[in-house]
């Protein structure tokens, strides 16, 4: 044991005047001039350098394996709150409607019930755009607790309203968090996340999505009992979110956002706290291969629809397009009817849906470093595309009395719990892999953008077109773009499983 620790440190110090002579530099000068085009060379080899002495620990050439994941799990589990607090906000009006509009006074009207839930997912809509230029501008961090503070402010004045006007400001204001929150949530996962475990991490915020969903289908169960109740539903997701903008100034900071800024002595000492001290130079070492000193470059919208990243922004658009006109939305807008027709009660059926929700997210969890992303990508779109065909075949003429409700039901719950498997939690994690560096954060909030405009879309015409098709030609669109999707993941999704961020940028954007 004395002889292994002996040839631990020199090894160390093998290569500690070199990485010193770097580390020094960065801590008295820390500036973005450290990492111009004209010193990065060096920069860079010198990196190289060190994370090959790092992989010599032992004197002999072994590696000295993965960093514990118990050192940045916390982090995850703090970043998990935002997501928590999506799937809340998603759910908070399943159970408290009918008795916030008895109160507020729109019961009946069905236009103001549905600007209840729109404004909402029009303030998503809006935040989804600015998210990339708020975790650029200011970091993960102070993004988090921006994305707090509309939903504190929001849930607050929709717990108070008056009136259907005050409710709507109230819904736009939590729009606007839950907007921020979901791309700035991919984002830190995958950029303090070991990447052994950067699929994990990434399911959990699924898996708190999820249980932010059935907090709120539990907390709602007493409002058409208790009068007022719904109030108290808004009033209680101010904590979470108070307790997410207080612990995230006691957080870490994104060592890539920091090393793009030029803050290179703070990037290692945040890959301290996340990976530990033998692991900062090789974290180094990977954040040079591609961040080159022209990071901290304004990057313009053009660059991402005609330069040579559109692609990978096509990518992210369409996955996350895929992902809405499966028929997601539809299947928990339609779920509650087809419970009721088999004698489910709605309660009954919410939770039914929840728990299938929840199975597929720790399948995930368990999986997502395992199988791999693109693997859980085309297993779940297959299944959904099962799933829809069965429901399908149970609105057509081939079959009929009780074998339509199994069906109904089975397909319904096959559908959501495979949905969560991959379809769910893969695309957000996958493309916060997939996008460089440069234009991460702001790449993330356009494909956002599009997903939160085809959910608004969905959502609009959904009982329309079920009106006007009915559920079998529905139910077969639905089918056709899962298959669509499986198709697409086929051809165009890069496996990312235990690669470097910086690996993956590499393979998707080689030098020119």
């Amino acid at each position: 044991m004395l002889e292994m620790l002996t040839s631990e440190s020199f090894a160390f110090r093998s290569g500690e005047s070199v990485y010193n002579s770097v580390e020094m530099r960065g801590r008295h000068v820390d500036s973005y001039s450290m990492y111009k085009r004209g010193t990065r060379d060096h920069v860079i080899n010198t990196y190289d350098y060190d994370k090959e002495q790092v992989r010599l620990l032992s004197g002999v050439g072994k590696d000295i394996g993965n960093p514990s994941w118990k050192r940045s799990f916390p982090y995850i589990l703090l970043a998990a709150l935002s997501s928590f607090l999506f799937g809340y906000h998603l759910g908070v009006v399943n159970e408290t409607l009918e008795s916030m509009s008895h109160d507020l006074g729109f019961h009946g009207d069905t236009m103001a019930e549905g600007l209840v839930v729109s404004t909402c997912l029009g303030g998503a809509f809006v935040g989804s755009l600015f998210s990339g230029s708020i975790a650029e501008g200011v970091g993960r961090r102070r993004a988090f607790q921006l994305c707090a503070l509309p939903l504190i402010i929001g849930s607050s004045m929709s717990a108070t309203a008056k009136n259907l006007w005050g409710m709507l400001l109230g819904r736009l204001f939590v729009g606007t968090g839950m907007g921020i929150g979901p791309p700035v949530a991919a984002l830190y996962v995958a950029e303090v996340s070991p990447a052994y475990v950067r699929g994990t991490y990434g399911s959990c915020s699924q898996l708190a999505t999820c249980l932010g969903l059935m907090g709120a289908l539990f907390i709602g169960f007493p409002a058409k009992q208790i009068e007022g109740w719904w109030r108290m539903c808004f009033w209680a997701s101010v904590a979470p979110a108070a307790l997410l903008t207080v612990f995230m100034e006691f957080s870490v900071e994104s060592p890539h956002w920091l090393f793009k800024r030029g803050r290179g002595a703070d990037a290692e000492a945040e890959f301290e706290k996340l990976l530990g001290g033998p692991y900062v130079k090789g974290a180094m070492a990977e954040l040079s291969k591609s961040q080159r000193g022209d990071e901290a470059d304004t990057v313009k919208l053009s660059e991402l629809f005609y330069g040579h990243h559109r692609k990978v922004v096509f990518m992210g658009s369409s996955l996350f397009a895929l992902q809405q006109l499966s028929g997601i939305n539809a299947v928990f807008y339609f779920s509650s009817t087809v419970f009721k027709s088999a004698g489910v009660p709605s309660e009954s059926a919410n939770i039914c849906v929840g728990i299938a929700n929840l199975l597929g997210s720790l399948f995930a969890l368990v999986s997502m470093d395992k199988l791999g992303r693109k693997a859980l990508l085309i297993a779940s779109f297959s299944g959904m595309a099962v799933a829809m065909t069965i429901q399908a075949t149970s609105a057509s003429s081939l079959v009929s009395g009780s074998s339509v409700i199994y069906l109904s039901v089975g397909g319904m719950l096959l559908f959501v719990l495979t949905f969560a498997m991959g379809a769910g939690p893969v695309p957000g994690l996958l493309l916060s892999e997939m996008f460089p560096s440069r234009v991460r954060a702001k790449a993330m909030s356009i494909c956002m953008a599009v997903h939160w405009m085809i959910n608004s879309l969905v959502g609009l015409l959904f009982l329309r077109l079920l009106e006007l098709l009915g559920p079998l030609v529905l139910n077969t669109i639905f089918a056709t773009f899962c298959l669509l999707a499986v198709i697409f993941v086929k051809k165009n999704v890069l496996e990312t499983k235990g690669k470097s961020l910086q690996d993956i940028e590499i393979a998707l954007l080689p030098p020119v």
